[in-house]
């Protein structure tokens, strides 16, 4: 079973083809070029040096957001059309789900961070357990101080990544009394290998959708949406 994994939600556009037993490739780029000019570029390139057609997919695993709006929309509009053409099923995976598991298997809380702008971010709290995943903090919305109380709460070493975490760095170092460390550049980033590893999961518990039902997990409403309300 071969899957193609795609993150858009943030700056860095990744792309992924994996199975079961390995990741095959993985191509990710963080040089500022637009989703839009990117994404179906990097696609074709992976799926032609991993020697693998759209006919061998299982599935199109997409980070579903929370996230970039920009970023969400182009990459639900790229798997809905990849998802029609070879009648594939569609795995959304939680953003910063996917994050967490960037560090996979660590010991230490993981707390990964978006920036969402206007002093907020979206995060979550997350632990391994037997080589699963663990959700404490489902991915939210929220200031950043609310959720360094659930991390101080917890009174356990905590890891911060993502760009919310590079952010925000003073403002965390000031607030957190636990003992912490901040995710180093390469592992602090959205990566396509680490949400094909959450789809894989998911497919296998069936949690899968269309491409007619998939829509972007936004967790709140846009800046434009957000200032035409205050203006009505």
């Amino acid at each position: 079973m071969k899957i193609l994994a795609i993150d858009s939600s943030g700056a860095v556009a990744s792309v992924a083809v994996l199975n079961e037993t390995a990741l095959i490739g993985e191509i990710s780029l963080n040089n500022k070029r637009t989703h839009s000019q990117s994404l179906l570029p990097m696609i074709d390139e992976v799926l032609h040096m991993t020697e693998t057609t759209g006919e061998e997919l299982s599935g199109i695993a997409i980070a579903a957001g929370p996230g970039s709006f920009t970023g969400l929309r182009i990459g639900a509009s790229t798997v809905k059309g990849l998802a029609m053409v070879y009648n594939l099923p569609i795995i959304a995976v939680p953003t910063v789900d996917a994050l967490a598991c960037n560090y996979y298997g660590a010991s230490p809380l993981l707390c990964p961070l978006l920036d969402a702008r206007r002093k907020q971010v979206y995060g979550g709290l997350y632990r391994f357990t037997e080589g699963k995943l663990q959700v404490l903090v489902p991915q939210t919305c929220t200031m950043l101080s609310e959720l360094l109380q659930k991390v101080n709460a917890l009174g356990e070493e905590v890891i911060f990544l993502g760009d919310g975490a590079d952010a925000y760095r003073e403002q965390i170092a000031a607030g957190c009394v636990v003992s912490h460390v901040f995710a180093p550049s390469h592992m602090s980033r959205q990566r396509a290998g680490s949400v094909g590893l959450l789809a894989l999961q998911y497919m296998a518990e069936n949690k899968c959708t269309t491409a007619v039902e998939f829509v972007p997990e936004y967790l709140r409403k846009s800046q434009a949406e957000q200032e035409r309300e205050a203006r009505e």
